[in-house]
């Protein structure tokens, strides 16, 4: 009996380590989920910044949910507000103009592999083997994107 404590004792210290020593995500979305950019290596990611106060970003919205919904298998598609909204408010903003794309979280703090634009609307565009290109600036449009990871 005291063996069989030790043993389910240590399985749930290991199990505990594991979870504490296991590398938080680099980022969460509004759908759920959570990434390290690591397991998307092998993928093209778009990443979009937007602002509701940006009338281009504002256009370009229904062209990036077109994108998501026809071509969410050639590359994984994500907005990020520029302005830092909270989760609640990020929410509001995407009931507001129907964004169907997942959103990436403020909260927790997301860890991306470039800076934030100085400019909007700004796409970046990270290929399957790590390389950040961009930002894209201005309207993005199905066309645009396609080009962007090399389907023509």
């Amino acid at each position: 009996m005291y063996c069989r404590f030790l043993s389910v004792a240590g399985a749930v210290l290991v199990a505990g380590l594991l979870t504490a020593c296991s590398p938080s995500a680099d980022f969460h979305t509004n759908q759920g989920e959570q990434y390290h950019w690591q397991d998307l290596e092998g993928d093209y990611v778009i990443v979009n910044y937007f602002a509701e106060w940006c009338a281009p970003c504002l256009r370009e919205l229904p062209e990036l949910n077109h994108f998501y919904q026809q071509h969410g298998h050639r590359a994984k598609l994500f907005g990020v507000s520029f302005d830092g909204l909270s989760n609640e408010q990020l929410a509001q903003l995407r009931d507001d103009h129907g964004i169907e794309f997942p959103l990436i979280l403020n909260q927790p703090p997301a860890q991306l592999p470039f800076a934030s634009p100085t400019m909007l609307p700004a796409t970046y565009v990270v290929t399957p083997a790590g390389e950040v290109k961009g930002p894209l600036l201005g309207e993005q449009t199905e066309q645009s994107l396609l080009k962007a990871i090399g389907v023509h």
